[in-house]
Parts: structure tokens; C-alpha cells; sequence
């Protein structure tokens, strides 16, 4: 009579794991536990540089959305002319900030990594001469996810992309 006993107290939490065991293996097969989705990005733009600067460098931006749950990083980029790329993040430090390369750029679940010259841009060193309205090609790269090619448009500081601000009425 005792192992009916402990059957009949063991049996329904062991009944209980193999169902969740079970359950939890369904919803990963069909990709419901932390499964990585594509990454997803429109054109981006350029920051066409002034005429006769004195800095040889300008910055390309992006946005980046995760409709996955799993948070992605940028680790790196290319364009069309080649050379160096890098990923770039601007430090507030009170009304004042700085620019420093970042070995990658989080691009958080379900969410997104939104380029801007506030926040974070791709440096481009030494860019060839650039027109305003041309199209560039860019291929960005990712720690998880597949690499991304996009197009972004040159544009002149005066028609670049501003922020939306709130409205007060």
C-alpha cells in the first residue's frame, strides 16, 4: 500500500513537469521563446559634408528595428567606396558631450536603434565627393543577425531629417 501512496503523491507534480516540458518544447519549435527575427531597416541618409571643411569625415544614419525579442548589436558596417566605417556614440556630459567610437551599437528587442547626430551615426573617414539627393549603398552588420543592405540618400544640413518634437497647444 505505501508505494500506491507515493505514487499516488508523486504522481501529479511529475504528471505536471513532463506537461510543461512538453509545452515550453512546442512554443520554442515554433519560435515563441527568444527566438531571433530579421532585423528590419528603410533608406538611411548621409550628412553631406560642407564645402572646403577642414574635417575629412561625415556620418550615415539609420533605423534599425527588432521585431525579435532578442536584443542585436551593430558591430559594423561598409559602403560602396570602401574604407573605414565606424560605429560612433555621442556622450552627454551635462550641456556639453563628446564622440566616442563604440565597438557596437545595441539595437534592443522590440525595439529599435534609432541614428542620429544627437545619439549614434556610422563615422565615414575620408568619404570620396559626395552630391546632395545621390544614393549610397551600405551593408551593416550584426552580432546575431543576417547582414542588412540598405540605401541611404545625401543630404545637405539644411535638409536633414530633424527630430519631432512634442507639440504644446
Amino acid at each position: 500500500m505505501r508505494t500506491r501512496q507515493r505514487l499516488a503523491a508523486v504522481g501529479p507534480p511529475v504528471g505536471a513537469a513532463a506537461l510543461a516540458l512538453v509545452l515550453l518544447t512546442g512554443w520554442t519549435a515554433v519560435g515563441g521563446a527568444g527566438r531571433t527575427r530579421p532585423l528590419e531597416a528603410g533608406p538611411g541618409w548621409v550628412l553631406l559634408p560642407a564645402a572646403g571643411a577642414a574635417s575629412a569625415a561625415t556620418a550615415a544614419f539609420f533605423t534599425v528595428r527588432n521585431p525579435g525579442d532578442v536584443p542585436d548589436e551593430l558591430i559594423g558596417a561598409r559602403w560602396e567606396f570602401g574604407g573605414r566605417i565606424t560605429p560612433k556614440r555621442h556622450l552627454h556630459q551635462g550641456a556639453a558631450g563628446r564622440w566616442e567610437p563604440a565597438s557596437s551599437l545595441a539595437v534592443p528587442g522590440g525595439g529599435e536603434l534609432a541614428m542620429s547626430p544627437e545619439d549614434a551615426d556610422l563615422m565615414i573617414a575620408d568619404p570620396p565627393p559626395l552630391r546632395a539627393g545621390q544614393w549610397v549603398e551600405f551593408t551593416l552588420t550584426f552580432r546575431r543577425s543576417p547582414e542588412l543592405r540598405l540605401r541611404a540618400q545625401v543630404l545637405a544640413p539644411s535638409d536633414r531629417p530633424r527630430a519631432e518634437r512634442p507639440r504644446t497647444e
